[in-house]
């Protein structure tokens, strides 16, 4: 118990914030890095689109872990990590399209376009980033105080669907190469975060009924 009060406080210290986002960090500036010194292998863009892609699901899957963790390890200070969290996911998701849009097509739109309609999983996934956009803008507190917390939170339920969305993406993508175990492994770890949302709902109904 007492170590777990120990984490709360840490979360919830002013220092908390700043090192939450320059974690969030730490994954591109090491794509730089790389990058700079030519280590990405023989096709250096299609590395730095895969890996943009891969960190936009790993921090979306994370802030989706965000309140099954609070409940199983007893940390409610984490919540007040989750927008960044959530915000960072963007950011990687946007890098990601931007990364595709001009290393894959040299920013040429009519070139993007065609693909985008040509190309089922590029479609789903710049589906995704759009859905994010309106999350991203309104994970402020100034934007839950305009919404209302009702709207909020109906607004932010997409969430769940940009996940799915993301899924998709990543499942077309590689099943063309019919390479999918990564994809499993993603796929397990959505379905038990989003299964822990249903049966908390259930619960929820069980006990107030």
């Amino acid at each position: 118990m007492e170590g777990r009060a120990s984490v709360n406080r840490a979360l919830l210290q002013p220092w908390a914030k700043p090192l939450v986002w320059l974690l969030c960090a730490l994954p591109l500036a090491w794509l730089f890095v790389r990058a700079a010194g030519d280590q990405l292998g023989a096709n250096p863009a299609e590395a730095l689109i895969h890996a943009t892609g891969i960190w936009t699901i790993r921090w979306l899957w994370l802030t989706l872990a965000i309140s099954p963790m609070r409940d199983v390890f007893g940390l409610p200070a984490l919540l007040r990590h989750r927008r960044a969290l959530g915000v960072t996911a963007f950011i990687y998701g946007l890098l990601h399209f931007l990364a595709y849009a001009w290393l894959d097509k040299g920013l040429v739109l009519d070139d993007i376009v065609r693909d985008v309609l040509k190309r089922n999983f590029i479609l789903v996934g710049l589906l995704a980033l759009i859905l994010m956009t309106p999350l991203a803008l309104t994970s402020f507190n100034r934007a839950i105080k305009a919404l209302g917390g009702k709207r909020w939170q109906a607004l932010h339920r997409l969430v769940y669907v940009v996940a799915v969305l993301g899924l998709l993406h990543f499942y077309w993508k590689k099943s063309a190469k019919n390479d999918v175990a990564e994809v499993l492994v993603y796929a397990v770890i959505l379905a038990v975060l989003l299964g822990w949302r249903v049966a908390r709902r259930r619960q929820k109904k069980v006990n107030t009924d």
